[in-house]
C-alpha cells in the first residue's frame, strides 16, 4: 500500500473496513483555479446507520483491547501515513489550496500528535482510600465517537480527534467537509489495513450529512470543529439525544504589542501569524492593539514586511498566502474588503482581489486604527485581512481585548515577562500566550471562551473528553 496509494480514486466511504459505493457522486473545486476534482461518495442515511452499526458492533470488543495494543495499531497508522505523505500533502494541496510547505508542516505535526497519544494512557484515580473503602474514578469510553472536521486542517483536525477517540477505546467516525473530502477518505482508506472493522470509518456527503450523524441515535459523542453559527445548530441538534459534544468554533484571536519590545525581531512572526494559510486558521491573530508610543513604527514596518509575502497557488515555491478555500468564503473577504471604501477605512496596506485569476485569490490587507465598532474589529472575517488599532492603557486594552463572543486564543509581546503574565491571566481565551501566538501542542488542552466553543480538545483534558466519568466505590468490610 506505501507505493501504490492512488489519491485519484474514491470508489466509496470507508465503511466497516470497506469501499460502500454511493449511487450519487459530487466533486469539490481546486480553490488555486477553480477545476473540478475527483467524484467522491455522498452518503445516504443507510450508509449512516450501517456506519454506525458497525460501529457499536466494534465497540465491544474495541472498547477491551488493552491500551498497549491500541497504542501499537495507532503507531504502526502513523508509520503508514508517514510513508504515503508525499502523495496525500499534494492532494492537500490541491483541495485545500494551501502551500506544500504548510501541507507538509500540517502533516509533521499531524503524526507528532500520533505518536503523543500512544503514550497518553487515561487511568484511574483513587479519589480517597481508608480501611473500611477505597473510592475510585474511572474513565469508561463514551461509545461510538463522530469528528465533524472543517476545511481548513482537515488532516490535523481529522486525526486529532481519531487519536484521542481511539486510544480511550471508543469507535470513531469521520466527516470530512465537503469541500476537502479527498485527504481524509484515503487516510480513511490506510486505515482498513491497520485496525479492526468499524474502529474507524469514513464518510463523505452533501450538507445533509452532518444532521444525519448529530441527530442519529446510535452515536454518542461529536466532536465539531467549524463556526460558531453552525457549531450553535451542532449543540440544538445533539441536545435531541442527550448526546456528548465538545465544540471547537471560531476566534477573533487579539494580539497586544506593548512599548518595550524590539519590532524587527517580532514584526515578521505576527505578520506570518496573521496571514499564514490566508488568514483561514480560527486561532490566528485577527485583531493587532499596538501601543501608540510605537504605533507608527510598527506599522510601517509590518506593512513593508507584509509586502514581502508571496500570494500565488500552493505547488509554487516561498507561497505564504495561498487562495481562499471555497467560493463561499471567497465571497465573505470580498464582502469585508468592500467594506474599505464604504466605511472610509484607512488602509496601512490596501490589498486586493485578483479578480483576472481564477482561482479565489486576495492579496493581504491591513486597516489603520479603525473605530472598535468596525465590523473589520468585531466580525472573524478569517480572511488575509486584518486591523490595526492604537491603545495607551493597559487596563483599557485589556478590556478592549476580552469585548465580544470570541474567546478562543490572546497573546501579549513584551519584554517585561512579569508583566506579560499579569496581562495574560486576564484576558478571557482558551489559549494564552506571551511573545507567541497559536502554540499548539498534543499534550496541551485547546479550546474556547465563551462562545468560541465547549469542552476542550488534546492533553488529558482531552483525551478525559472522549470518557464517561464513573465513582466506583468498593467498601472493604461490609462481611467482617
Amino acid at each position: 500500500m506505501t507505493a501504490t496509494l492512488d489519491t485519484s480514486n474514491y470508489p466509496g466511504n470507508i465503511i466497516n473496513n470497506k469501499f460502500v459505493a454511493t449511487a450519487k457522486t459530487r466533486h469539490s473545486l481546486n480553490p488555486s483555479n477553480a477545476q473540478p476534482l475527483y467524484e467522491v461518495p455522498v452518503a445516504t442515511q443507510e450508509d449512516v446507520d450501517s456506519a454506525v452499526n458497525s460501529a457499536k458492533t466494534a465497540f465491544k470488543t474495541w472498547s477491551k483491547v488493552p491500551f498497549e495494543e491500541r497504542a501499537r495499531l495507532l503507531l504502526q497508522y502513523a508509520d503508514l501515513v508517514e510513508s504515503n505523505r508525499t502523495a496525500l500533502e499534494e492532494l492537500l494541496v490541491k483541495e485545500q489550496g494551501k502551500p506544500l510547505g504548510l501541507a507538509k508542516i500540517e502533516f509533521d505535526m499531524t503524526l507528532g500528535w500520533f505518536r503523543a497519544f500512544a503514550t497518553m494512557e487515561v487511568k484511574d484515580d483513587v479519589l480517597d482510600e481508608n480501611d473500611e473503602r477505597i473510592i475510585i474514578q474511572t474513565f469508561p469510553p463514551i461509545g461510538v465517537c463522530c469528528g465533524i472536521v472543517p476545511w481548513n486542517w482537515p488532516v490535523l483536525l481529522g486525526l486529532g480527534k481519531l487519536g484521542p477517540a481511539i486510544m480511550t477505546g471508543n469507535t470513531f467516525i469521520m466527516k470530512p467537509s465537503p469541500y476537502t473530502p479527498y485527504t481524509d477518505l484515503k487516510l480513511g482508506e490506510l486505515g482498513t489495513s491497520i485496525f479492526p472493522p468499524g474502529v474507524f470509518q469514513v464518510l463523505s456527503g452533501g450538507d445533509d450529512l452532518g444532521s444525519m450523524l448529530t441527530e442519529h441515535p446510535g452515536i454518542d459523542k461529536i466532536s465539531f470543529t467549524g463556526s460558531i453559527t453552525t457549531g450553535k445548530k451542532v449543540m440544538e441538534s445533539c441536545a435531541k439525544t442527550l448526546k456528548r459534544v465538545t465544540l471547537e468554533l471560531g476566534g477573533n484571536d487579539p494580539a497586544i504589542v506593548c512599548e518595550d519590545v524590539d519590532i524587527d525581531k517580532i514584526v515578521p512572526k505576527i505578520a506570518t501569524l496573521a496571514f499564514l494559510n490566508s488568514g483561514q486558521i480560527c486561532m490566528l491573530i485577527k485583531r493587532l492593539f499596538v501601543h501608540e508610543k510605537i504605533y507608527d513604527q510598527f506599522r510601517d514596518a509590518l506593512v513593508d514586511f507584509t509586502k514581502t509575502l508571496k500570494t500565488g497557488d500552493g505547488f509554487e515555491s516561498d507561497v505564504l498566502v495561498g487562495p481562499l478555500q471555497n467560493s463561499m468564503q471567497y465571497e465573505k473577504v470580498k464582502d469585508m474588503y468592500s467594506e474599505i471604501d464604504k466605511c472610509s477605512w484607512t488602509t496601512a496596506l490596501e490589498g486586493g482581489v485578483r479578480e483576472a485569476s481564477n482561482g479565489y485569490f486576495i492579496t493581504p490587507a491591513i486597516i489603520d486604527n479603525p473605530p472598535d465598532d468596525s465590523r473589520i474589529v468585531t466580525e472573524e472575517p478569517f480572511g488575509p485581512i486584518i486591523p490595526m488599532l492604537k491603545w495607551s492603557d493597559e487596563t483599557e486594552v485589556l478590556e478592549r481585548a476580552n469585548r465580544g463572543e470570541h474567546g478562543l486564543g490572546a497573546s501579549v509581546w513584551t519584554k517585561d515577562l512579569a508583566r506579560g503574565e499579569r496581562m495574560g491571566r486576564q484576558l478571557l481565551a482558551g489559549s494564552v500566550w506571551i511573545n507567541s501566538h497559536f502554540d499548539v501542542a498534543p499534550n496541551v488542552p485547546f479550546g474556547g471562551h465563551k462562545w468560541s466553543g465547549i469542552g476542550s480538545e488534546w492533553g488529558m483534558t482531552g483525551m478525559k473528553a472522549f470518557c464517561n466519568s464513573r465513582s466506583l466505590w468498593i467498601w472493604k468490610k461490609v462481611y467482617d
